[in-house]
């Protein structure tokens, strides 16, 4: 497997070589749109100071070309019939066309460099050719000659060559050290993660990663720090939600199991044997009870895919509820009040939401005293429908309320488990709130009653 620190060095290769190559196809075409015309005009202008020298000191001409060579340029001389000179370095192709002399020996002026053809990878300007020169006309002594001359780059810029050559080549090893070093501070952190990951995926979720940088980095670790934590706390969920359900399952199973072994030995009274017989009953009932609501928690989890929606008016919905416990609140003779208006609707699943204005009824009826009452209230706002149950009765003690939601949790363990209840029934309530994109919130305090207030989205 190939390490990040490999792939950086490959990509920074990479980026380097095509920024290289596109910088200098950019500068080459530059060199020939403008820096080409201006060259040819200035090297023009510079033997036509020599023309304008040699006629009038046409004696020295030999010398002054010999020194004109030296001080860095290349010049080939020629009448057009065989005499011909050449000062300085020698050109590396003599490929110029009789006819550019035949134009210049008439007076013409040569343009080579501006007529040099352009090659996107080849820059004219090093390209020490006969035919990339300028050539003028000039006489001495008589005779006519055409004189083509270019500037010896070698001799001219040679140690501005090496010494950029130098600079460029030390930039780009200078560029990768140091690029490969500073990645250490991109490729170190990652690799934490990396590790993180494996520990995470043996179940060590007690994490620590260092999250004060302020960059992309920084938020990753702190997001993974977070995702730990709640992978943590969703395990340590999963174990107490198993370890719930085994004792739930367990005491009815035992109760049962016990209760049989002694409705088995026949040496009962019927009074005893119907005492039993009816507690045998009961727990198969709470079992019964429980794997319906596991199932339905299951289902829920699903997600809307589940849901049916519909609009439907609010008040009718919660009264048929109210209904079913009827004969309940009158064996308690408790007060209820209904305050929903007939004009208002919800959208969402009718069997779902009668389930949860079911429960939350269903607990205010078990959880109050005698003679209290209960209050169903309804507001429409905007965007949101607020359905609250408020009741009269002794409230809940505050260490409960953030909790009341969790799957087996009890504030009374003995009260409810003896009323055969499972500790899911708020649970599935806020499932199915959840599934409608609601909330549902408990407000509550010792002596003051409770109150449930369900949120749902208008659609």
């Amino acid at each position: 497997m190939k390490s990040l620190y490999y792939r950086v060095f490959l990509i920074t290769l990479a980026v380097i070589f095509a920024s290289s190559v596109l910088g200098f196809l950019a500068s080459n075409v530059y060199y020939h749109m403008k820096l080409k015309p201006f060259n040819d005009d200035k090297l023009v202008a510079i033997a036509e100071n020599m023309r304008l020298y040699i006629e009038s000191e046409p004696a020295n001409m030999e010398r002054y070309l010999r020194n004109a060579a030296a001080l860095g340029y290349e010049i080939y001389v020629t009448d057009g019939q065989g005499e011909s000179h050449f000062y300085g370095k020698k050109f590396r192709q003599q490929d110029l066309d009789d006819q550019h002399v035949a134009a210049v020996l008439g007076g013409s002026v040569y343009h080579g460099v501006a007529q040099f053809p352009n090659k996107p990878f080849i820059s004219g300007f090093f390209d020490n050719r006969l035919s990339n020169t300028v050539g003028v006309p000039i006489r001495s002594s008589g005779k006519s000659y055409a004189l083509f001359m270019r500037p010896d780059v070698l001799l001219q810029f040679g140690e501005l060559r090496i010494f950029f050559a130098l600079i460029g080549l030390l930039t780009i090893i200078v560029s990768i050290l140091l690029f490969l070093i500073s990645t250490r501070y991109i490729v170190k952190p990652i690799s934490r993660l990396t590790d993180a990951t494996k520990r995470l995926a043996q179940g060590n979720y007690n994490l620590r990663l260092t999250t004060r940088r302020r960059d992309e980095i920084g938020q990753l670790a702190s997001h993974f720090m977070t995702m730990s934590r709640e992978l943590e706390r969703v395990d340590l969920a999963r174990q107490q939600f198993v370890s719930n359900v085994s004792h739930e399952i367990q005491s009815p199973l035992t109760s049962i199991q016990g209760f049989a072994k002694v409705l088995a030995k026949g040496e009962l009274s019927e009074d005893e044997r119907k005492q039993y017989a009816s507690i045998v009953e009961g727990e198969s009932r709470h079992l019964s009870l429980l794997s319906k609501q596991l199932l339905q928690l299951s289902t829920l989890e699903q997600g809307e895919e589940a849901l049916h929606k519909k609009h439907f008016p609010l008040r009718g919905h919660v009264r048929q509820v109210a209904d079913m416990l009827q004969w309940q609140m009158e064996e308690k003779e408790l007060l209820l009040k209904l305050s929903i208006p007939a004009s208002v609707t919800v959208y969402g699943d009718e069997v779902l939401l009668q389930q949860v204005w079911s429960n939350l009824l269903d607990n205010a009826v078990n959880h109050i005293p005698r003679g209290r009452s209960i209050e169903v209230r309804a507001e429409e706002g905007p965007t949101h429908v607020n359905v609250s149950f408020k009741d009269t009765g002794e409230g809940i003690a505050p260490e409960h309320l953030p909790f009341l939601f969790d799957r087996f949790y009890r504030a009374d363990r003995a009260r409810e488990r003896a009323s055969g209840r499972t500790g899911l029934g708020l649970a599935i309530v806020r499932r199915i709130v959840q599934l409608h994109k609601g909330n549902i919130e408990v407000s509550s305090s010792p002596g003051a009653g409770t109150q449930f207030t369900v949120t749902l989205p208008k659609l």
